[in-house]
């Protein structure tokens, strides 16, 4: 049986042997990102590097991403669908193209030095064409090459077969995907490929082609720099490798599932719901642990990142609770996830005491959430029989309006509001539920939709002004609160910027004002800033601020505000006021930056302090 640990080391294994700078994973949270709350794919973190900034790792890069896509959390207790993967992907940047890319993901499926799958159990697609771009025959034409034959290449349209852009504008292109033979049979009919036989195939590879810039107006021209971005999930890879007949049977799930099932007493194949429920309570809570263990510090909260977390324990304890589990469980299950993972994500044991702590408060909170709704449930009913009372009809449903206000007002899941129904001998209006869902939805889409506006890559030029600013802020929060004042995370829109620290306290007026007037120093001092490379030894001596996430990689690209030569010292009499660790881009000079002000000073979450600034 090939483990997650042998996997990942494989992979890594080859790509460097193709000279491909092993980077770290980056956070789950991006930098500076306002369209998505997560990252959710390996390329994500280096799209400054696909649209030309140079990577310190060099144009071959390769790695092992976390990453999190919250559009499965109501898919998860299926087979396959997991909220938190790994990714295996390779980039080049601007280096080699579709020739090297499609023959080294052969070599590392079918080498029996790695992966030593047989030929015979894989099939490719590739992108069909359109009117904004041709039929991808290069890459057919590749795939036939290394000994494809031609029945097992299908040709799909874009929505299989094209990648991007991820915003309204950026790069993108067409894919080539791989596909393993998951039918009943040994081995694939003769005329059976993924175009046609859909069912029976299992996507584990996508080699992307960025070789177009998708503008405003909808129309498609070639980049200047042409870039791979391939993915391989790891979960998904180790289900097809070791034929397991689920996703969580894989080593970095299995042993979540086996300590379910000693606190709760029940047994993973008792029954469909059983099942289901182990499932949910896995995956979210190894999820939420990973969000709460990374270096950002995310708690449960009801806004963004924090939102999501709360969403995934409450999930997973409802399950509980349906498995008959009447105590806290959580921080047990957190426990299985950072001994699975800390070796690879070291950031988890560093933020054990974060995470146990939060994950209890937080399943705590809700238990007394399905009490106070019980109570109203238990009002619903003393309704229902008044009403009988005063008019000799009885009610027999639980309207669609009253059950999603038991779930909106008080938190009390539908799913508890049916078994309470039923074992009464009421129905629920569950459609009428999903209706008033709906609307609540669409409501908080179109505010989301206008939150999160924008394309992936936001390098407008008040964006990139944003971005120079939380660096200007960062040195001036530490130079005034101390060290400890370290960015903990950033969300940049044209119009603001937000930057949160850890802090014991509310800033004072005069810290605030003594903040802002650093800012505006250094910007009426009208700093150079530039940029050059060194090692993580060089970084950490010069003074450069940053999570040293990149400590395993030979070069890191470093901005300097000032006279790139002098220590830092946050300091308009100062030569140099800010050094960090950063992938770009930013203004060439601080005076273009306008007056900077501080709006908001407000609390996060526990020891987390958030500002919201502008520039004008």
């Amino acid at each position: 049986m090939l483990t997650s640990v042998e996997l990942r080391q494989k992979y890594q294994d080859f790509f460097k042997s193709k000279g491909h700078t092993i980077i770290p994973s980056a956070s789950l949270v991006p930098e500076n990102d306002p369209t998505v709350l997560f990252t959710t794919a390996g390329m994500h973190p280096l799209v400054p590097y696909l649209l030309g900034e140079k990577h310190p790792g060099g144009n071959r890069l390769a790695n092992v991403q976390k990453c999190i896509r919250t559009q499965d959390i109501d898919e998860v207790g299926d087979n396959r669908h997991d909220t938190f993967f790994e990714m295996l992907g390779n980039w080049s940047l601007g280096d080699y193209f579709k020739k090297e890319a499609i023959a080294w993901s052969w070599e590392f499926l079918t080498s029996k030095t790695y992966l030593g799958i047989d030929p015979r159990k894989l099939a490719v697609t590739v992108f069909a064409g359109d009117n904004d771009a041709p039929v991808d025959n290069e890459s057919a034409e590749i795939w036939k090459s290394l000994g494809v034959p031609e029945h097992k290449i299908g040709y799909l349209p874009k929505k299989n077969n094209w990648w991007g852009p991820a915003g309204q504008t950026g790069p993108c292109g067409p894919d080539t995907e791989m596909f393993f033979w998951s039918g009943e049979s040994e081995l694939p009919p003769e005329d059976s490929n993924p175009a046609n036989d859909e069912d029976n195939w299992l996507e584990i590879w996508n080699d992307v082609f960025m070789q177009y810039f998708k503008k405003a107006d909808g129309t498609f021209e070639p980049l200047k720099q042409k870039n791979v971005d391939t993915g391989m999930g790891l979960e998904r890879t180790l289900v097809v490798l070791n034929g397991y007949a689920d996703v969580f049977q894989i080593d970095t799930f299995w042993p979540l599932i086996q300590t379910i099932q000693n606190i709760s007493g029940r047994e993973y194949i008792e029954s469909k719901e059983v099942t289901r429920s182990m499932r949910i309570i896995a995956d979210h809570l190894r999820t939420a642990t990973m969000i709460m263990g990374d270096d950002k510090g995310i708690a449960p909260s009801n806004t963004d990142q924090g939102y999501i977390v709360r969403r995934l324990i409450r999930r997973a304890v409802r399950h509980g609770r349906m498995l008959g589990i009447t105590e806290n469980f959580g921080d047990k299950i957190a426990q299985e996830v950072i001994k699975i993972f800390a070796s690879v994500y070291p950031e988890l044991k560093k933020n054990q005491e974060f995470i146990m702590l939060e994950i209890a408060k937080e399943e705590s909170k809700f238990r007394n959430t399905i009490e106070q709704g019980l109570k109203e449930f238990d009002k619903l009913m003393e309704d229902f029989r008044l009403f009988f009372e005063k008019t000799g009809e009885t009610i027999k449903e639980i309207s669609g309006k009253q059950a999603f206000k038991l779930y909106d007002t008080h938190g009390f899941p539908l799913e508890v509001t049916q078994e309470l129904a039923n074992e009464r001998g009421l129905t629920v209006d569950v459609s009428g539920f999903e209706e008033e869902f709906k609307k609540h939805q669409d409501l908080s889409r179109a505010g989301a939709e206008q939150k999160f506006a924008g394309g992936l890559a936001d390098h407008s030029e008040m964006s990139v002004k944003y971005h120079t600013a939380t660096h200007l802020l960062h040195a001036a929060l530490q130079k005034i609160l101390g060290p400890h004042a370290t960015q903990r995370g950033s969300n940049i829109t044209q119009e603001r910027m937000r930057f949160d620290f850890p802090h014991p306290q509310k800033m004072t007026p005069e810290e605030i004002k003594a903040a802002e007037d650093l800012v505006n120093a250094a910007i009426a001092k009208d700093y150079p800033v530039s940029w050059t490379e060194m090692s993580f030894e060089e970084a950490r001596t010069k003074g450069a601020m940053g999570l040293f996430e990149d400590k395993y990689q030979a070069m890191l690209k470093v901005y300097t505000v000032g006279d790139p030569n002098e220590l830092a010292d946050a300091d308009p009499n100062s030569p140099t006021f800010s050094r960090e660790i950063c992938g770009g881009p930013h203004v060439e000079h601080t005076g273009v930056l306008g007056k900077f002000k501080i709006v908001k000073e407000e609390a996060v979450s526990a020891g987390i302090r958030r500002i919201k600034a502008i520039l004008e």
